[in-house]
């Protein structure tokens, strides 16, 4: 069961970076980081409006003098504060990503950063470079990867229990799109701009989790790949709204990965399934408190998170926040992010690395593979699906 006693000396002193008003992503991470009290949001810079970013900040307790116009105002003043902040939340939109974050770094401050991180790999690698000069973590919210059953599953890969993996499936695939919703709704039109958005879209923002959860479970490596992406509502080019991967993995297994926002009729269908030479294992964020199991010559079993039958010592999956039968979502899975996120923080700032290198979550090099699966998928789509080198 989860510990609820575990406290830091001090909760860190956090700070927002975007998310404001209407911002269900900007929601998740003040409600996932105000979970266990082990961050206190101390300042932000809420929103680009003035007026809209004091009353937000105001209504969220938010101190009107650490309500700032712009994120370097806010690094700068902070760093002068004996009671300043030691992290922020980057959740604005992919083009400032590199920008803000770089500055974060620079004013020394842990990052948890929104996906995709950068647009393209170097200046990914550039972030990893100096977060590890500055002694600094750098988080990527990868939300969907707090689930125990993920690591439930990634737990029975590693040992062996479907056999060697042969084929993953991944699909990440919502109908929500279908039209071209974007003339009308702000959060959408962005994301459909590539000033703004970067090279792609749908496999940006959905590919890239999907991608990063197989990847967990699996523990493969790519190889190489070939992808085709449409835009369906034409007005999106060059941006995809719709996309197929076909991918090879090291060690000979291969895998698709379909990202879509035109699946007509679907809610997420984001779903995992990895086929061993034994069984098969499938999650699906739609219901992620059940794992499918298929043996073959045995019947399908439905394990079901919080069970003693599960491999509840391990410390990924043993964050259960309430017993099995009571289902767990979304909030949970960001909040187990967020307790890692300062545990790694308190351990960075004590120089502790044994509880860093004990210590998973998605960090700077998780990121840095979104971003390599966007410039290949990009690159391979603009040759006629080309095979391109991972």
């Amino acid at each position: 069961m989860f510990n609820e006693e575990t406290r830091l000396a001090q909760p860190i002193r956090w700070a927002m970076v975007g998310g404001g008003r209407g911002s269900e992503i900007g929601y998740a991470h003040r409600a996932a980081a105000a979970r266990d009290n082990l961050f206190t949001l101390s300042a932000g810079c809420f929103d680009l409006d003035p007026q809209r970013n004091q009353e937000f900040a105001s209504n969220l307790g938010v101190d009107s003098a650490r309500c700032y116009s712009d994120y370097q105002a806010m690094f700068d003043a902070e760093a002068q504060r004996e009671d300043g902040i030691q992290a922020v939340s980057v959740a604005t939109p992919n083009g400032t990503h590199f920008a803000i974050c770089d500055a974060a770094l620079d004013a020394g401050l842990h990052v948890i950063c929104e996906k995709p991180v950068t647009f393209t790999v170097a200046e990914s690698e550039q972030l990893k470079a100096k977060a590890a000069d500055k002694n600094k973590v750098f988080a990527v919210m990868y939300g969907y990867s707090g689930y125990q059953t993920v690591h439930q599953a990634k737990a029975m890969i590693a040992r062996g229990d479907i056999g060697a993996v042969r084929v993953i499936n991944m699909s990440f695939a919502h109908g929500f799109h279908n039209t071209a919703i974007e003339e009308h709704s702000p959060g959408a039109k962005w994301r459909m701009n590539p000033e703004i958005s970067g090279p792609s879209y749908v496999l940006g923002d959905l590919g890239t989790h999907t991608f990063y959860l197989a990847s967990l479970m699996a523990g493969l490596k790519v190889e190489k790949l070939s992808c085709m992406r449409q835009s369906f509502i034409e007005s999106r080019a060059p941006l995809e709204d719709n996309a197929h991967v076909m991918l090879k993995f090291e060690g000979g297994a291969v895998g698709t990965l379909w990202a879509s926002s035109v699946n007509a009729g679907s809610m997420h269908k984001q779903i995992v399934r990895v086929v061993g030479e034994k069984g098969s294992i499938e999650w699906w964020d739609e219901r992620p408190n059940q794992l499918v199991l298929e043996m073959q010559g045995q019947p399908a079993q439905t394990l079901e998170r919080g069970m003693d039958y599960l491999a509840n010592e391990d410390p990924s999956i043993s964050c259960n926040r309430i017993g099995g039968g009571h289902p767990e979502g979304f909030f949970e899975s960001w909040a187990n992010l967020y307790h890692r996120y300062a545990l790694a923080m308190q351990a960075m700032d004590n120089k502790d690395t044994q509880t860093l290198e004990s210590l998973w979550f998605p960090d700077i090099d998780a990121g840095i593979e979104g971003v390599r699966l966007l410039e290949c998928c990009v690159e391979s789509a603009d040759n006629d699906s080309a095979w391109v080198n991972f």
